[in-house]
């Protein structure tokens, strides 16, 4: 799919998520990536071949009542 210099990572690479956004819909939460990743405004990912990378959701430090 990447025709430019240098290609960007494939979807299978551990870095697919730095290939170069070919369509953004900001509108709708999500980039479309020349390596046919499309990247959700969520960090989760929907690759090539339906493989779903699910969200990045990192919880901080619960508050405990005293």
């Amino acid at each position: 799919m990447c025709s430019h210099r240098p290609p960007c990572p494939t979807a299978d690479s551990p870095d697919h998520h730095a290939a170069v956004i070919v369509a953004s819909h900001p509108e709708q939460g999500w980039n479309l990536l020349c390596n046919g990743t499309i990247a959700f405004d969520d960090t989760g990912e929907l690759l090539p071949d339906g493989r779903v990378v699910a969200p990045d959701r990192t919880l901080g430090r619960l508050a405990v009542a005293a």
